[in-house]
């Protein structure tokens, strides 16, 4: 079997959704537009995936994919998708201009002409450890302003089935720990909270929060600062007893130094991030053999993300699945992304990925097609 074509439409979301019930702020980009890849195979079998965009990235990234990667891909196996993922990284040693997971979307597709030739889903293929997976909800920071907005949204997450919820707060001690304190008395006590700042605050901020989350029993504190910041890191994890989850920008080859050195006391990871489905393995691999958790992280597009529960069906690693906006499960048939009622994401059961593209959807929203 051979490839013969890497095709790309560019998918366009308005990002009404995303804003609502406020507007489409002026500064800000009025749509999402995600690159939709099709993998052509000359046995007739197609392998689907789809890339990263909220940041009015789509269109260039489409172009970059298909200018630097195409000519990598085409006559190659699929199923070889060892040797097709060894030789994408070797060539990013010279792409000085591109990130490293411009490459991690092929993999997922890799995985599904993969899965349907072996009429299996990837999870099993992969190895699997379980069908289902605890999902908790990620309140997006445009959502909560106040105490009451956090505790609106918590009851609505938890009133929805998660089995947990995640706040993203941004502002500061002063500001956030009531905040956390108001989504705790809202939850009760023994349901699973986090919270992420999202890299932006000082270590005198994140210690006054860390010490308030340790009062407050959260799972988890998410990125306080940079990642680049590997001291500051650990000196938090040292002097609190919240887990610190940290790592989410690292790549697969620099993320042994954060472990063995101490910055993290949970690592952050997700097929975009760590390298398709056959790096965010070897990251879970890695994670195992150091006894540390790896909590996968949404990738903020539908078919990532079901490449994100696949992975997550084949670990013990991963306590959790997160669940983002819901603008990000777009384009699929029955909605395989959504909560169960036993609070958990389902792996779906059919050969590859094992979803249904809707197609009428991705025609209607298709504003240009890359050949």
């Amino acid at each position: 079997m051979k490839i013969t074509s890497v095709s790309i439409r560019l998918v366009r979301q308005g990002a009404e959704s995303w804003h609502a019930p406020r507007p489409v702020p002026a500064d800000d980009y009025p749509w999402f537009d995600f690159p939709f890849i099709t993998i052509g195979t000359d046995g007739g079998v197609e392998g689907y995936t789809m890339e990263y965009c909220p940041l009015g990235q789509g269109r260039a990234t489409a172009y970059g994919i298909k200018d630097i990667f195409q000519m990598d891909l085409l006559g190659q196996n699929p199923l070889h998708h060892e040797k097709i993922w060894q030789r994408l990284r070797a060539k990013q040693r010279h792409l000085y201009n591109t990130a490293p997971t411009l490459a991690s979307s092929l993999d997922v597709a890799l995985w599904d002409i993969k899965g349907k030739v072996a009429g299996q889903p990837v999870a099993s293929m992969l190895g699997l450890y379980r069908d289902k997976v605890p999902l908790y909800a990620t309140c997006p920071p445009q959502d909560i302003a106040t105490s009451d907005d956090v505790e609106a949204a918590v009851r609505a997450k938890i009133a929805e089935g998660f089995a947990g919820v995640k706040l993203q707060l941004s502002g500061g001690a002063a500001r956030d720990i009531p905040r956390l304190e108001r989504a705790r008395a809202v939850a009760g006590a023994g349901y699973p909270l986090m919270v992420d700042s999202s890299a932006t605050l000082t270590f005198e901020d994140a210690l006054k929060m860390g010490r308030a989350l340790d009062d407050l029993e959260y799972e988890w504190f998410e990125e306080p600062f940079p990642d680049a910041h590997v001291m500051q890191l650990k000196k938090l994890a040292d002097a609190i007893r919240t887990p610190v989850l940290a790592a989410e920008t690292v790549s697969l080859f620099d993320l042994p130094q954060y472990m063995t050195g101490g910055a993290v006391d949970m690592v952050r990871g997700d097929v975009h991030h760590k390298g398709g489905i056959t790096g965010l393995m070897k990251a879970l691999g890695m994670c195992e053999m150091m006894g540390i958790a790896l909590e996968i992280h949404t990738a903020a597009t539908p078919l990532l993300d079901v490449a994100n529960l696949h992975a997550g069906c084949a670990t013990r690693m991963s306590r959790f699945l997160e669940s983002h906006h819901p603008m990000f499960r777009l384009g699929l048939k029955n909605d395989p992304l959504r909560v169960h009622a036993d609070g958990c994401q389902h792996v779906p059961a059919g050969p590859g990925l094992g979803v249904e593209i809707d197609w009428d959807w991705i025609d209607n929203h298709t504003v240009e097609l890359i050949k």
